[in-house]
């Protein structure tokens, strides 16, 4: 079965080359595309993809209202495109339910690949990129501001290994490597991240990291 994709860009040309790169693929096949935030979620709601490829900077709807609109109605994946390797508008498209961003400037592989993790459930965060975002983020958010002491208590809910694994998933390690640090099996991990994302109401594996930092569950400087 193909992964259904929607690309949406204002910039034609960039619609255009993305599109021909994702169709050469035998497992791939773009549904739709768009050239506003608005035709964006409307392109979702006609043709149910898998994932939507969505510029940050968009006319008549923005990216971020357009992602918040399609992940909080729908299953599809939300990868966020952008010309700044930190732009501060990624933060808010993850916490909108993006399951990560790209670079406009990625190499055609790095594209492919990107669409079938993200169809997989998994995030495209490279970790070093994970940690770069999550560290800001947890800085903005408690910058002139006490940290909140009931956010710890968010973690209570769940189990001592369910805990540990989210431990390890925010250090950026795969199901297999935390299955291999836990001595257990590579089902058993997927049913522990399964229970985190949701006892914590999160939708995937990058709002599970972020979580992890806002708790104090991990640091940016934790090994």
């Amino acid at each position: 079965m193909s992964i259904r994709v929607v690309v949406a860009d204002d910039q034609e040309l960039v619609r255009a080359g993305f599109g021909m790169i994702l169709d050469a693929q035998d497992d791939i096949e773009v549904v739709a595309e768009a050239g506003d935030g608005e035709e964006a979620v409307a392109a979702v709601r006609r043709h149910a993809p898998d994932v939507l490829l969505l510029d940050i900077r968009m006319p008549v709807m923005d990216g971020l209202e357009a992602a918040r609109r399609v992940c909080g109605e729908s299953g599809c994946k939300v990868v966020m495109l952008t010309t700044f390797d930190l732009d501060e508008y990624v933060y808010e498209a993850l916490y909108a339910g993006a399951s990560g961003f790209l670079l406009k400037d990625v190499r055609r592989d790095d594209l492919v690949h990107a669409v079938r993790v993200v169809a997989a459930g998994d995030s495209l965060l490279a970790p070093a990129v994970t940690r770069r975002l999550v560290s800001d983020i947890v800085r903005r958010r408690r910058e002139g501001a006490a940290a909140d002491p009931v956010t710890p208590r968010r973690l209570d809910v769940l189990t001592a290994r369910e805990v540990e694994t989210l431990r390890l998933l925010a250090r950026g390690l795969s199901n297999a490597e935390i299955a291999t640090t836990l001595f257990v099996s590579e089902h058993t991990v997927k049913t522990h991240v399964s229970n985190v994302l949701s006892k914590l109401a999160l939708r995937d594996r990058v709002q599970a990291v972020i979580c992890a930092y806002e708790t104090g569950l991990v640091t940016p400087a934790s090994p």
